[in-house]
């Protein structure tokens, strides 16, 4: 007996699209997913793709309908429900372009909920692209398969996010100084991880964090770090630990 093809196809491209998705709700994609479809990936009318919106899941979809701009897809049936991630936020303080990048994919790849930026004495960037960060979460999001996206909030200076913060939520910083051993210092979220810049927190800085409710100062072992090595370490550690890879 010859045996059926795996459908959908691994190859099948996965797109994020921000209707909802549903049976009998009809999607229309324009813009660079429509050119990645049709002009990229070459697809044509009746193959499938994998749709979600970061809202209801994975579904899978076929292609109905090729314009020049545009694509209509109907979507079929369900083939993952939204997934459920620990509540981690990631607070971290910008890093120079091409570095926050590959931190930004890592950490949506690794699971992180929440992605903070936070200004601090000594960062090298003050501000950050909010429009060019979400197309890397979204990005991240179509590659490994997350059904939910990413939460990029409004950068803070840090003595705005130590204001803000909700005192009740674990607060786990980095401390280059030194602290318990990330391993066996995380709880279950809700639970935030502060990594500080690339030239570690100033002393008044170090202070404040320390002073905070709530706050644990961990260690990420014997060696110096780059600013997104260690916010990478600290999440795998957390999810190793206390969170969704247990």
């Amino acid at each position: 007996m010859v045996a059926t093809p795996a459908w959908p196809p691994k190859s099948t491209p996965r797109l994020f699209v921000e209707q909802a998705l549903g049976e009998g709700i009809g999607v229309t994609v324009e813009g660079n997913g429509a050119h990645y479809l049709a002009k990229v990936m070459r697809k044509s009318v009746g193959d499938p793709v994998l749709l979600f919106n970061g809202r209801d899941g994975e579904w899978l979809a076929t292609i109905g309908e090729i314009h020049k701009k545009r694509l209509l897809l109907a979507p079929g049936h369900q083939t993952r429900p939204q997934e459920t991630v620990p509540d981690l936020t990631l607070a971290f303080a910008p890093i120079k372009k091409g570095r926050i990048e590959f931190l930004v994919e890592k950490a949506v790849e690794l699971g992180v909920a929440k992605l903070q930026p936070v200004i601090m004495q000594r960062s090298v960037v003050d501000k950050v692209n909010p429009d060019k960060m979400h197309a890397h979460i979204v990005e991240a999001a179509e590659q490994c398969g997350r059904t939910a996206l990413a939460e990029l909030l409004p950068p803070l200076k840090l003595g705005a996010f130590l204001d803000r913060r909700d005192a009740g939520v674990p607060l786990y910083f980095c401390d280059e100084e030194g602290g318990a051993p990330a391993l066996s210092a995380f709880e279950p979220a809700p639970s935030t991880i502060l990594v500080g810049p690339e030239g570690g927190f100033t002393d008044e800085e170090r202070a404040a964090v320390r002073a905070a409710p709530g706050a644990v100062a961990i260690s990420l072992g014997p060696r110096i770090l780059r600013a997104e090595t260690a916010a990478l370490a600290a999440v795998a550690a957390f999810m190793a630990g206390a969170g969704d890879w247990k």
